[in-house]
């Protein structure tokens, strides 16, 4: 799924009203399981640098999150930015979803 589709989907009625919004993740992502849909859900990942992870798993399973530098397109201040999001463990539960930006106190 592209993240216009996504963005799309998740606009809802807070844009309709003009008010800020920004996306929101929950959830982790299985390095070792995750199909590249839900892989390219991972903020600034893409189709082609999740399907590289994905690549990469084939040849050798993931024994840390922090092996994920070791993926091309992956360094260390893009895996720290991902790094709440990555387990080895349960389920790939990651969703995104528009917030609504609180406004800024005037007071």
């Amino acid at each position: 799924m592209t993240w216009a589709l996504v963005g799309g989907l998740l606009a809802g009625s807070a844009q309709a009203e003009g008010a800020k919004t920004r996306v929101q993740y929950m959830g982790q992502v299985n390095l070792n399981e995750a199909t590249v849909a839900q892989l390219d859900l991972l903020p600034s990942v893409g189709e082609k640098a999740a399907q590289r992870i994905v690549d990469w798993r084939k040849k050798r399973a993931f024994k840390r999150v922090e092996e994920l530098v070791r993926v091309k397109g992956f360094g260390k201040k893009r895996f720290l930015k991902l790094k709440p999001y990555l387990t080895l463990q349960g389920e790939t539960t990651l969703r995104a979803e528009r917030v609504p930006v609180p406004a800024a106190d005037k007071g």
